[in-house]
């Protein structure tokens, strides 16, 4: 958030009882979220060892190839948990991808563009923020691209 105030980016966070990881979709539920708005960081690992950050619906599943081709790499596997905070600096669960400790190539779903608000990790497990997907792009520095089954 301190990147996003920095940034002059608009956005609104909120935050929610939670200790330890919870998936997306139960993270929606909880604190009564649209599935279609609320969208989950993963971070990948390509065949050349260099870190990728993908930005999906909640609900759908990364497509390896696809998201491999988004980025120019021959393939992406999913980073191993316990390297999350390590090359992120974030803990799983609370993984966004605005101001991680380095800054990554980072593609979002397309379906994205489809919605007028989207929300995120907020960075911290229990707090998610809600902007303008292009905002979010911006923050980022992504691009779009079509990345899920």
């Amino acid at each position: 958030m301190r990147f996003l105030d920095r940034n002059k980016i608009p956005y609104e966070y909120q935050t929610y009882e939670c200790d330890e990881f919870i998936d997306g979709i139960s993270v929606a539920d909880k604190i009564g979220l649209p599935h279609e708005q609320v969208y989950k960081t993963l971070v990948t690992v390509g065949k050349s060892g260099g870190h990728y950050v993908f930005v999906i619906p909640i609900a759908a599943e990364l497509d390896l190839k696809k998201a491999a081709k988004a980025v120019g790499e021959k393939s992406v596997e999913m980073l191993h948990v316990k390297e999350i905070t390590k090359v992120t600096g974030y803990v799983r669960g609370g993984c966004t991808a605005i101001g991680m400790k380095k800054q990554f190539p980072t593609v979002i779903d397309e379906s994205a563009c489809t919605q007028k608000l989207i929300y995120v990790s907020g960075g911290k497990i229990g707090m998610q923020i809600r902007l303008k997907p292009d905002d979010l792009k911006k923050a980022a520095n992504a691009e779009y691209a079509a990345i899920t089954f």
